[in-house]
């Protein structure tokens, strides 16, 4: 790291982002897992999908709390908390033999994660001199990147020769560190704002979330033109009408949703969306492809994400040096293009799908993802004012969480849906991977045409 930062402060961002990586590294770690819990809990894959659909959603409405949080309390006893909630979690899901104690457990951990992601990044925001902005928050996503990284294999290796339950225990000794390490070294001046808790805004963005959650886990249920989706679907969709109808009158305080109003942060924001849903979403689809169509063991399967997550994280901090030196253009292109091509060929390809080809195509995908998806926060940060950039900090941690929840969600929603209509897992889960890729394709190509347009205003507000 730079050294415009003393030794303290160096170490207090890496507390904060282990505290992160933890909470990814568990949550990627249960994906490898699923066919496993669906036979020792007797849940089915729509159900048991949760684990990691309901904790990335309990991490979003999270996440949306954050700015008044930052607010409200100091940097040290936000840290303190969070990581109090990851310790108790990781011994009760450790624990836990049934499926409802382990959401219980799981949910724990979702508060943490909502709090230490967004922590890190402020005290990136605040401490860090705005000409080493982007290799600050490379580095923080290189540490977060390690996490989707080992996940699968860390998960993959513990279920095949011990248990799912291993995951936890063999955590555990680490986050007590990380607490000890983060109490001692973060101390970044607060001064104290008199703000008020929006209860009714809370709610009622928590009840949009879960149900538009909920409508896509009626989709892979029931299908998607059963009444029970598109019922449920309508509800969301109108509570969600409401919300934005209330931040626009000032009355919705959780989120500053005003800062959106600024067309390049909107865009921005929508390509920060769906570079995460398609990021979490294939990490979900691949494992469970690689196990009910290839038939590999769940650690092949972890393995399989290696090399890609590796390789990608590593790439993070030279995608923010890149963007320090060559601005948004280049890296953010780079980025969405090679996630194009990337899903393009798994949908092309689906039939003739073999491990080593799927992790030479992750590769190339996971290395074009750390090329964009933090230098795209970077330089939403630099369109708004210092007193902004806590709002900012909440509503793209919030986004990203939620993309993960949506991407996982809808993703096995489709293929659970092929589920229905074929008696054979194998060509139930290969059918509705393909079908995944073609909505990846589809997202990547707004991307790629979101960043041109960006790029055009950015150029029309300099001259």
């Amino acid at each position: 790291m730079s050294s415009n930062l003393s030794l303290q402060n160096k170490i207090a961002i890496f507390s904060a982002s282990l505290l992160s990586f933890m909470g990814i590294l568990i949550e990627t770690s249960m994906n490898v897992t699923f066919p496993t819990l669906i036979k020792e809990l007797d849940v089915s894959l729509s159900t048991v999908q949760w684990v990691t659909t309901g904790y990335l959603l309990l991490v979003t409405i999270t996440m949306s709390t954050t700015s008044y949080l930052l607010k409200r309390f100091p940097a040290k006893k936000l840290f303190v908390f969070a990581s109090s909630c990851c310790l108790i979690g990781t011994i009760i899901c450790g624990l836990a033999g049934s499926f409802g104690l382990l959401m219980f457990g799981r949910a724990l951990q979702a508060i943490s994660t909502g709090i230490s992601t967004p922590l890190l990044f402020h005290l990136i925001f605040s401490l860090v001199p705005t000409q080493h902005l982007g290799f600050y928050t490379g580095f923080a996503s290189m540490v977060i990147s390690f996490a989707p990284a080992l996940g699968p294999t860390y998960g993959g290796m513990l279920n095949n020769f011990y248990s799912w339950h291993s995951i936890f225990w063999v955590a555990l000794p680490l986050i007590v560190i990380i607490m000890y390490s983060g109490y001692r070294t973060i101390g970044l001046p607060f001064n104290q704002q008199a703000t008020r808790f929006d209860f009714n805004g809370f709610s009622l963005l928590a009840a949009c979330l879960v149900i538009l959650s909920f409508s896509v886990n009626q989709a892979g249920q029931n299908g998607v033109i059963s009444w029970q989706f598109i019922g449920v679907l309508l509800v969301g969709l109108v509570l969600l009408s409401i919300l934005v109808v209330l931040n626009l009158r000032g009355h919705f305080k959780l989120l500053n949703l005003n800062i959106l109003k600024n067309r390049i942060i909107r865009l921005s924001a929508l390509v920060y969306f769906f570079l995460q849903f398609t990021n979490i979403g294939i990490s979900f689809v691949i494992p469970v492809l690689a196990q009910n169509t290839l038939k590999t063991t769940s650690m092949v399967a972890g393995l399989i994400l290696l090399p890609g997550s590796l390789l990608g994280a590593l790439v993070a901090p030279l995608a923010g040096r890149l963007y320090d030196t060559k601005g948004f253009f280049l890296p953010v292109l780079l980025s969405n293009l090679s996630l194009l091509l990337g899903t393009l060929l798994f949908y092309i390809l689906t039939d003739d799908l073999t491990v080593v080809l799927i992790t030479l195509i992750y590769v190339f995908l996971r290395v074009g993802f750390n090329l964009g998806f933090g230098n795209l926060m970077s330089d939403a940060s630099k369109q708004v004012s210092k007193e902004q950039k806590p709002d900012l900090n909440s509503l793209f941690n919030t986004l990203q969480q939620y993309a993960g929840s949506m991407g996982t969600g809808a993703l096995a929603a489709i293929i659970a849906n092929q589920e229905l209509q074929s008696p054979s897992l194998a060509l139930a889960t290969k059918s509705g991977s393909q079908r995944d890729f073609l909505v990846l394709v589809g997202l990547s190509c707004f991307n790629v045409i979101a960043v041109l347009v960006i790029q055009r205003w950015k150029r029309s507000a300099q001259n």
